[in-house]
């Protein structure tokens, strides 16, 4: 099996406590006996196991959209190029403040999570923030700071400290699971910021997205001083054979070479096809 397949289980493999114990065989003798001390009768109940998320699918978009209040979303990322944090506090208007950092240190996965959260948090505790829900796909963390589990990994005990700390300066603090497909801006940032290459020196400037309902050739085409269409000198020079007053040399060459393109039916300019001619 690739060496590159195992490292990739490995670090995912580590997001979760698990501990491998040896199997131990039974006896059929032994399983004989328990049965029939404990016979199956009328009374009988199976086991109750309880799992959190059994019933919990998904969690609906629209819920999260509607509750009032501000958010903070945040992951950690892992992989072969390094180790890397991101986290994205929204506010109650939909504002978004990101943040990220690569880790140079070494991180587990566990730990990178622990690390965005605080991140995230120092964030929200400089802009003022008072009451904050807090989501991540780190199922452990969520539990660990919730005290439904146990924090028995010793890298993790500080951490747990210090985010248990940060949580006491905020009057109002919810933490929530979340399946990692909700969670792709803090995951892009984290990722993002694990696999740059860039100096100690370096500074980059807070990005923006931009959003644009239109093909990027439109905004090549200038607005027009005179207040007519972009086709307009065409569809004169077609009709009546003249150019615009001041035009040089240059633009009426351009004219002629675009006007072969159209052609007139009626009052209505035509862009010509391969199957029109």
């Amino acid at each position: 099996m690739p060496t590159e397949r195992l490292a990739k289980w490995q670090i995912l493999l580590t997001e979760f406590d698990i501990v491998y114990v040896t199997r131990t065989a039974m006896k059929a003798q032994a399983l004989a006996y328990h049965l029939a001390e404990n016979p199956v009768d009328e009374d009988y109940e199976p086991l109750k196991t309880y799992f959190p998320d059994e019933e919990v699918m998904h969690i609906d978009e629209l819920e999260q959209v509607e509750k009032p209040g501000w958010k903070l979303f945040f992951d950690g990322a892992a992989n072969m190029k390094g180790v890397g944090i991101g986290a994205v506090l929204i506010s109650e208007t939909g504002q978004h403040y990101p943040v990220t950092a690569q880790l140079r240190f070494y991180c587990t996965n566990n730990m990178a999570e622990y690390e965005a959260c605080i991140l995230g948090l120092r964030l929200a505790v400089d802009m003022g923030v008072r009451e904050v829900l807090v989501m991540g796909d780190s199922d452990l963390l969520v539990h660990q700071i919730q005290g439904e589990w146990e924090t028995r990994d010793l890298k993790l005990i500080p951490y747990r400290q210090c985010l248990h700390d940060l949580c006491q300066r905020f009057q109002s603090i919810e933490f929530r699971h979340i399946p990692r497909i909700h969670n792709e801006v803090a995951d892009a940032l984290a990722t993002l910021a694990s696999m740059l290459h860039h100096p100690d020196k370096a500074y980059v400037d807070p990005w923006q997205i931009q959003v644009r309902d239109q093909h990027a050739y439109y905004n090549v085409v200038e607005e027009e001083l005179d207040g007519e269409s972009w086709f307009h000198d065409i569809k004169e020079y077609i009709r009546m054979g003249m150019y615009p007053v001041q035009a040089t040399g240059d633009q009426k060459r351009t004219i002629r070479r675009l006007a072969s393109e159209f052609f007139f039916s009626g009052s209505v300019l035509y862009k010509k096809t391969p199957d029109l001619g």
